[in-house]
């Protein structure tokens, strides 16, 4: 089992900039793991915003964050993270972090893919 806890979620302006945090915990080897970010605003479909490999070489973006997002993790301390530059209204949603059991390199956009999930953080961008 893999327990994922998010934070830095808030209300902030658009053009402001925010981190989102996700810890790991539970028996399941973290490295072992592909991390992603996705989001669902309300009455959307959840959507992916970033994925990193199990080693952290490799990184991909949805297109609607390509340029302005930056997810990185920290395998020694079972971080993930989401930087979040150039805000806008559109980010608006909540964010889960989810875990992918993957030791090749490849990073899924499909939600089905991801076994573990958080319990989300709330981001929300005003005008």
């Amino acid at each position: 089992q893999m327990q994922l806890v998010e934070s830095g979620g808030g209300l902030v302006q658009a053009g402001a900039s925010l981190t989102l945090s996700c810890a790991a915990s539970g028996r399941r080897s973290f490295s072992s793991f592909a991390m992603a970010w996705f989001r669902q605003a309300p009455g959307k479909e959840r959507e992916f915003a970033a994925g990193i490999s199990w080693s952290g070489g490799r990184a991909f973006y949805g297109d609607s964050v390509e340029g302005r997002f930056f997810i990185s993790r920290d395998n020694d301390k079972k971080m993930v993270y989401l930087q979040m530059n150039n805000l806008q209204p559109d980010d608006t949603a909540v964010y889960y972090c989810a875990a992918d059991y993957r030791l090749n390199q490849i990073i899924s956009r499909s939600h089905l893919e991801y076994e573990y999930w958080g319990q989300g953080t709330q981001v929300t961008v005003s005008s």
